[in-house]
């Protein structure tokens, strides 16, 4: 085999210059190659590519902006690989990446596959409380794909590998984002191709670095399920309806705490006392452990609001996605 990392960028040459590096210490019995992808960016990473001429084999190519998704599809017509791994720009890779995805591959070859993301000693307390919440088996990840039990696995974006066969019989990526990776997850096993986990091709993702820009992807991310559930009906899960439904309860919770009912809220403080406990277990922080709070507050009310707003829109009002959330279509 012989592997592309396709890397598409946008306004964020510091973080490409981390990823690069990462690259370049890469441990691997394989050849591969580096494709950098500059999404239409006011501030572009050429130079940040020119210091890694000699330490990689890389590629750089600059287009007019048309979204993450039509920037890997573009970088994969143009790769010399047999086997693209797609990364986010904002991650860091450990040096014995490849070599668990070459085992893996060899042992069971599958034409997409995804890793998990892990949170480097270095990231903000408050990236290390957004890792938690958004991995954690906890809040919502074991849905999101950090796990095998939970149906076909659908690997994310940040972290994929796609054979060129299975690129170039779904056409890689569509112009829906975010959800473009789930996406061409469900056309792929409808073309009869699989996919699989590979726990140990992990990848360090540093995610969004505030409250606020956390906030806005999570309810992108809800937004985005009911119209995925309206394209592909045969893969809804009621797990889906699991952050809305936490949002509608914990209303109700407070709305009969006024009525002297505590007990449901009740439940919801212990809910978050538990998560607080895993969390300091897990990072040994007691700030980040009152952060990975926030984070599931946030996580929870923004992914819910969307889906609820998008379940409305497209289920109820029968409105057509591109109509009805025009920010979530990129033009091609």
């Amino acid at each position: 085999m012989y592997f592309s990392f396709i890397i598409p960028v946008y306004n964020r040459p510091d973080e490409i210059d981390e990823l690069l590096e990462s690259l370049s210490k890469l441990k691997s019995e394989v050849p591969f190659e580096v494709v950098v992808v500059e999404d239409g960016s006011n501030v572009t990473c050429e130079h940040i590519i020119e210091k890694y001429n000699s330490k990689l084999s890389i590629t750089y190519f600059f287009k007019l902006n048309s979204g993450p998704g039509d920037s890997r599809n573009y970088g994969m017509q143009r790769a010399k690989g047999d086997y693209f791994i797609i990364l986010d720009s904002d991650c860091i890779i450990p040096e014995d990446y490849l070599l668990h995805v070459t085992k893996s591959l060899n042992s069971d070859y599958v034409d997409c596959f995804g890793g998990p993301d892990a949170a480097l000693a270095s990231f903000s307390d408050i990236q290390k409380a957004i890792n938690f919440t958004m991995t954690s088996f906890l809040t919502t990840g074991g849905i999101r794909g950090g796990s095998e039990k939970v149906g076909k696995f659908q690997p994310r974006s940040f972290n994929m590998g796609l054979s060129k066969n299975a690129f170039e019989s779904s056409k890689g990526f569509g112009n829906i984002h975010p959800g473009e990776d789930p996406d061409l997850s469900i056309r792929l096993w409808n073309l009869g191709f699989q996919t699989k986990l590979i726990k140990d091709a992990f990848v360090y993702h540093k995610r969004r670095i505030s409250w606020e820009k956390f906030q806005i992807q999570v309810n992108k991310f809800g937004k985005a399920r009911p119209i995925l559930n309206s394209w592909y009906p045969e893969f809804s899960k009621i797990t889906f309806w699991f952050p809305s439904l936490f949002l509608i309860g914990f209303i109700f919770a407070v709305i009969l705490s006024l009525f002297q009912f505590p007990y449901f809220l009740g439940m919801y403080f212990l809910y978050f006392v538990l998560l607080f406990i895993t969390s300091l277990i897990t990072n040994k922080s007691f700030k980040i452990a009152l952060y990975s709070v926030c984070a599931a507050l946030i996580q929870f009310y923004g992914y819910g609001k969307g889906f609820l707003l998008s379940f409305y829109k497209i289920f109820i009002l029968k409105q057509k996605p591109q109509e009805a959330f025009p920010e979530l279509f990129f033009k091609k």
